[in-house]
């Protein structure tokens, strides 16, 4: 093997170009490897972070959810039990208004019962007084007779 200028050349200018590489050009390739990894293990750490908030999420959701439910099942069930309590309510009114409106109806025919027995009071007198002027042949007066026929009115 011949060793010469050459290759003495060669390797001063590899030596020279490996300072030069590691010197000027190395360290901005590994700040910039480093940044890299720092931004990768950045990522990484917000994707796991991601993925907690998002389990603690959907907890909160289903918990919410779950609260949301039971609520409305309170509320249906208040709903019905008003319902049932405004139809109680309901026909009780119905009840007491009926007893109202019989307790009128029998108090009107009370009423016309009265009249009626009145009427018909009134009417026997009269016959009483057309038979017995009959009867006597003779006129009765009956402004003169008014205390026996109120008593005659009494005893039917």
């Amino acid at each position: 093997m011949n060793i010469n200028l050459t290759l003495i050349a060669q390797a001063v200018s590899f030596a020279i170009f490996i300072w030069f590489t590691v010197k000027f050009v190395w360290p901005p390739l590994v700040k910039a490897i480093e940044q890299r990894q720092a931004q990768i293990a950045g990522g990484l750490a917000a994707a796991e972070e991601g993925r907690q908030s998002l389990r603690t999420s959907a907890k909160q959701a289903e918990q919410t959810v779950a609260e949301a439910r039971h609520r409305a099942q309170e509320i249906i069930a208040q709903a019905e039990k008003r319902g049932a309590q405004m139809i109680d309510e309901a026909k009780t009114a119905a009840r007491e208004e009926s007893g109202r409106e019989k307790a009128a109806a029998n108090a009107e025919i009370e009423q016309e019962v009265s009249r009626a027995r009145e009427a018909l009071r009134d009417q026997v007198a009269a016959l009483a007084v057309a038979g017995a002027e009959k009867i006597l042949r003779r006129e009765i007066n009956p402004a003169a007779h008014a205390e026996l026929l109120a008593q005659l009115k009494k005893d039917m």
